[in-house]
């Protein structure tokens, strides 16, 4: 019984098993890298925007921050380029990589590409960062 994607007759010529090689290896870490610069990214981004004043807070004198820390937003934008460059760097190996039918499309290094792209652009049109 084998796979049912495999067409009669076929022959596996790989040596080693597909995630053996190192360049699985290289590609594997790239992900998880763009994958984590993206939750780096979430996390400057909560400390960079600036504080809700509800109107009790407003009523009670508290005091809070009325504007984006530019220190934060800078580093945000640097882990963005990060995952970016990344993902773009994984998607070209990915394609010159994969020949087979089997092999598979890699959808989440187009999600994290677009998301980074995307988040870069609303960054840069939104903040004066080269300041």
């Amino acid at each position: 019984m084998g796979n049912k994607n495999t067409p009669p007759g076929f022959v596996e010529r790989r040596s080693t098993p597909r995630t053996q090689t190192p360049l699985f290896k290289v590609m594997l870490t790239l992900n998880v890298i763009g994958w984590v610069s993206l939750v780096v990214a979430l996390i400057l981004f909560h400390f960079a925007r600036p504080d809700f004043i509800s109107g009790v807070q407003s009523y009670w004198g508290v005091e809070g921050k009325n504007s984006w820390s530019p220190e934060y937003v800078r580093a945000m934008l640097g882990v963005l380029q990060l995952g970016l460059g990344v993902s773009l760097v994984s998607i070209v190996i990915r394609a010159r990589r994969s020949r087979r039918r089997g092999d598979t499309f890699g959808s989440n290094l187009i999600v994290l590409a677009v998301i980074a792209a995307v988040s870069l652009i609303t960054i840069v049109t939104t903040f004066d960062v080269f300041k």
